[in-house]
């Protein structure tokens, strides 16, 4: 067998996995779907207000509630039935696309409405998205847990890619209203995936009982768990800064590069690509490592840097390839080493954080990153972005160092206390008008061979 063909085998190895297949294919048409949709509301609003303050009005409405009320998503996830979980609220997202493509067809679409239907759609994502997240290690297991995130990953930045560009050919050919009732119409292929899914294949977990203090005790868990705790917070980092540059990409475009829509488009297009890459590459690797969750991250930071410098557009370009794969490379490589490292208890919870402070840090992070961009130049904020993520790293290589000197100090006391001196309350050696205790005799025999 060629190493081609064993890489590839490797990389798409949980495919092998029928339920995991069901549902792979079925996120391909769904997530195109929500691409697609994403677009033509923009579009929408933008035809309607003519503001961008209207756009970054809706984008925070879908994204606040999952920032406020992530975490209680996280509970309901560990308390019940996941698969079921998914299929109500895939039902739940496609009826407001589903509303909003008839309310667009018949025109009698106002902007509170998409208002409300965006924040309707935000308060879904809040059970849905932790749900999503944990469900996989239950349909993989955990030795292909991995390789689902990448192709997961894979399936997400595709979409990216290809949702956009269809919503464009809708938009110009049938109209904008067929985006919103495509979208609609593409959550049939998860709920089908889901439905159709063997349970006794599932590795399910019992679920978590209700109780006072849930949410106290997942916040307190991660806190407690070094792993996690770095984890996170170096996604809260990356997250609120460095994930929120791309909204300066149409100001690159245009004020550093002199170009317009077709310009942003290549932009985009090839970071797009990178990503995909990215997403390859997390697929697969075996195992989630911190050395690659650090790494990923330095080498997204100093891309991000490298792109920010970049004085012609043909150089931007070849630096956005890699900066996308890394940064999807650090997504999941963090997703992936949440889940493997929380317990199976707990894991709604820990995944519910992490949606928090990727997802949720949006409404933070966006005006943040668009304020240096404007105050600062453009070039300011991408490098604002790259430094946060070296930040970041530089906190995880932090707590590795010390966690290894406090083993090392740890061995240095198990070593002197298996080798202490016989004191003076010790039973006398035989052979000295004494016994020495058999059970001392063999400890030190074993430590002697151990060494």
């Amino acid at each position: 067998m060629s190493p081609v063909v064993r890489a590839a085998r490797r990389t798409f190895s949980s495919l092998h996995v029928p339920n995991y297949r069901l549902y792979f294919f079925g996120q391909v048409v769904s997530m195109s779907g929500t691409w697609i949709q994403s677009v033509a509301q923009m579009w929408l609003v933008y035809q309607l207000t003519g503001s961008g303050i209207a756009l970054g009005l809706v984008t925070a409405l879908q994204f606040t509630p999952v920032l406020v009320a992530g975490m209680w998503g996280g509970i309901v996830a560990d308390r019940f039935d996941k698969r079921k979980i998914l299929v109500i609220t895939q039902a739940a997202a496609a009826t407001l696309a589903l509303i909003l493509g008839l309310l667009t067809a018949f025109e009698a679409v106002e902007l509170w409405m998409i208002y409300l239907l965006a924040f309707g759609l935000g308060c879904i994502s809040v059970i849905e998205v932790p749900t999503r997240q944990s469900f996989v290690i239950e349909m993989v297991g955990e030795d292909q847990l991995s390789n689902a995130v990448g192709l997961n990953s894979t399936v997400f930045t595709s979409a990216r890619v290809i949702g956009p560009a269809l919503a464009g050919l809708l938009i110009a050919g049938v109209g904008i209203a067929w985006c919103f009732l495509i979208n609609a119409f593409s959550f049939a292929a998860v709920i089908v995936s889901l439905v159709k899914m063997d349970p006794e294949r599932l590795h399910r977990s019992a679920p978590v009982e209700r109780s006072k203090g849930q949410l106290r005790e997942g916040l307190r868990y991660v806190w407690n768990t070094p792993i996690l705790r770095t984890s996170l917070l170096m996604m809260a980092i990356i997250g609120t800064i460095a994930f929120n540059f791309r909204i300066l990409l149409p100001v690159m475009a245009e004020e550093e590069f002199g170009g317009g829509a077709g310009t942003y488009g290549a932009l985009s297009a090839l970071m797009g690509v990178g990503t995909v890459l990215g997403a390859l590459f997390a697929a697969s690797r075996a195992e989630p490592t911190r050395k690659t969750l650090i790494y990923s991250a330095i080498a997204y930071g100093v891309l991000i840097i490298i792109a920010g410098m970049a004085p012609t557009l043909r150089l931007e370009l070849i630096a956005l390839v890699p900066m996308g794969a890394a940064g999807l490379a650090f997504v999941a490589t963090a997703n992936s080493t949440l889940q493997l490292n929380a317990d199976a208890s707990m894991r709604g919870r820990v995944m519910a954080l992490y949606s928090v402070v990727f997802l949720g840090s949006t409404p933070i992070g966006s005006p943040i990153v668009g304020w240096i961009g404007e105050t600062f130049g453009v070039r300011a904020g991408f490098f604002i972005s790259g430094f946060a993520c070296l930040l970041a790293s530089a906190y995880a290589i932090d707590v590795v160092r010390r966690e290894r000197l406090v083993r090392a100090a740890e061995q240095k006391h198990e070593s002197s206390d298996e080798f202490e001196a016989v004191t003076p309350d010790d039973v006398v050696p035989a052979g000295a008008g004494g016994s020495y205790p058999t059970s001392r005799f063999r400890e030190v025999v074993r430590v002697a061979l151990r060494r």
